[in-house]
């Protein structure tokens, strides 16, 4: 009887505490525990440096490193960060034959400011696909985050959604829309773009008070030349933040200015006439290469100029030079998170034959945190280099345990016989 009188109360509580539980927010509950153990992996990091360690070149006073004795070399057929002449991601063909009708652009006035979609507030690791959401609402869409990320970031350690991500999302998944990435982007571009309908994402650096520097998204929506600012919706900050011009170039260097336009079909013509020899994606890449020379001498002691004239040599398969700008990056000093978001080092080195550096930089990288596909990737494939299968195999493993989506990985293992 006792028994009875006690089960009503002791249920009773507990479905109140039930109730408290499920009040709060489990993404809530989600993002603290894994900024606990971002925290937790911080303390364990110790007193290392808070920059990329210089290169083996650089601490040997510049000279070149040689090739190392390798296993038969295997070509790394890459999907992203445009890996080859033949790999290239979809973009609107320029047209070379005059049109019969000029295109009517809009001439930037002084100010534009289109309308805000709602604003998205990130998940954790997730203001990529935040950011986008946002981005498709400004068209029409009625999804959330969670939709993209179940896509392109299914697993929440994940530390970053690339570019290529975003765009296939929309390519494959908002089927009524396209889109397209550039590099070498400039204010002016921008203000264009705005003046004319479309919204901008761009891809910056990001001062976090708890974390320093970190990569990030940004959906650009207005501008206004008397303030100097952009209107920006920031998944992290909060919507229409007033980001002066000089502050957005700053952090957007850091990734070499790499923009992304998302467009109806039907505005292709416009988009391209926007664009102008742009919409070439090598004239692009070639006009991005001279801009960070150029800032290299401009402004040599800055480790990002070097660094997107490492990344943008790499597009042309000039590995020797991409190296040795990457070594001078990371001479200058580059933040540790650096190779979380752009992977230009692992590349370069890798196609020069420097496969212990790419192992010992990656390794670096993953022992500061342990969810990173792209660094496992590499790394698997320079101890694939030295022969060291079978701990290659497992870090292509590790890669698919980190991003199932990640088809890199699913090639590599299936080029050395092995199911994904």
């Amino acid at each position: 009887m006792l028994r009875k009188q006690l089960f009503v109360p002791v249920l009773f509580i507990a479905m109140i505490g039930m109730s408290a539980i499920t009040a709060v927010k489990w993404d809530s509950i989600v993002w603290r525990a894994e900024q606990a153990r971002g925290w937790w992996l911080d303390a364990s990091w110790g007193p290392r440096s808070n920059t990329l360690p210089t290169s083996v070149a650089a601490a040997n006073g510049g000279a070149a490193t040689s090739i190392e004795t390798a296993s038969t070399l295997v070509p790394v057929t890459l999907a992203f960060e445009a890996a080859g002449p033949t790999v290239r991601p979809t973009s609107i063909p320029p047209t070379d034959a005059p049109t019969a009708t000029p295109i009517p652009l809009v001439t930037p006035s002084v100010s534009t400011i289109l309308a805000a979609p709602k604003w998205e507030k990130q998940t954790i690791n997730n203001c990529g696909p935040a950011t986008l959401t946002m981005y498709l609402r400004f068209y029409g869409w009625g999804g959330a985050q969670k939709n993209i990320g179940e896509v392109v970031h299914p697993n929440v350690r994940d530390k970053n959604v690339r570019w290529d991500e975003l765009v296939y999302y929309v390519k494959t998944h908002a089927g009524w829309l396209d889109a397209l990435f550039r590099v070498g982007g400039t204010t002016e571009d921008l203000k264009r773009f705005i003046a004319n309908g479309f919204p901008v994402v761009i891809e910056t650096g990001y001062e976090l008070q708890e974390q320093g520097w970190v990569g990030h998204y940004l959906l650009l929506t207005g501008y206004d030349d008397d303030e100097g600012v952009f209107i920006a919706q920031d998944a992290t900050a909060g919507p229409n933040q007033k980001v002066k011009y000089e502050k957005v170039d700053q952090y957007w260097q850091q990734f070499n200015r790499l923009y992304i336009v998302v467009f109806p079909p039907d505005k292709a013509e416009i988009v391209n006439a926007l664009l102008g020899e742009n919409a070439d994606e090598a004239v692009n890449r070639q006009n991005a290469l001279e801009t960070a020379r150029a800032e290299t001498q401009s402004d040599p002691a800055n480790p990002f100029a070097w660094f997107n004239l490492g990344s943008n040599l790499n597009y042309f398969d000039r590995y020797d030079e991409a190296a040795a700008a990457f070594d001078k990056a990371r001479e200058l000093g580059l933040p540790k998170r650096m190779l979380f978001y752009q992977f230009g080092p692992y590349r370069a080195y890798f196609n020069v034959g420097r496969y212990q550096e790419v192992i010992d930089l990656s390794s670096f990288t993953l022992d500061y945190r342990p969810d990173l596909e792209e660094s496992y990737f590499w790394r698997g494939w320079a101890e694939y280099m030295l022969g060291k299968k079978n701990e290659a195999i497992l870090d292509f493993r590790n890669a698919l345990e980190v991003n199932p989506t990640f088809d890199d990985a699913k090639t590599a293992l299936e080029s050395l016989g092995i199911a994904p």
